[in-house]
């Protein structure tokens, strides 16, 4: 009887041996894969980094194109007002008309009718 009872111990530790063996294969694949996971977590938040680094970038960017619109259109303030470019604008182009009109008379002298 002590054989056979020796043979099932032996049996049921053999069979505890590769069942342990199994869970250790477990814990080495399920850490490995949570390595990988906090890798992946960890590159990703880089990326997130850079990306709203790179959009705080290009804002302050924006701002600055903006802000040098406005000024070149005489829209912030100390700049030129929209109704005195409006008259500039309108007294150039009285002041070509006239010019070419004053050129017109001394380039074509009108002749007498004969």
């Amino acid at each position: 009887m002590s054989t056979s009872r020796g043979n099932v111990e032996d049996t049921y530790e053999a069979q505890n041996d590769q069942r342990l063996d199994d869970l250790h294969s477990k814990l080495r694949t399920l850490r490995g894969v949570t390595t990988d996971i906090h890798d992946d977590v960890e590159r990703q938040n880089l990326m997130l980094d850079d990306t709203g680094n790179t959009f705080s970038s290009f804002g302050a960017s924006l701002t600055q194109t903006s802000n040098r619109a406005r000024q070149a259109f005489g829209l912030g303030p100390g700049s030129l007002k929209t109704s005195r470019i409006v008259l500039y604008i309108v007294g150039g182009f009285i002041g070509l008309w006239v010019v070419f009109k004053v050129w017109g008379w001394w380039s074509y002298p009108s002749s007498p009718p004969a």
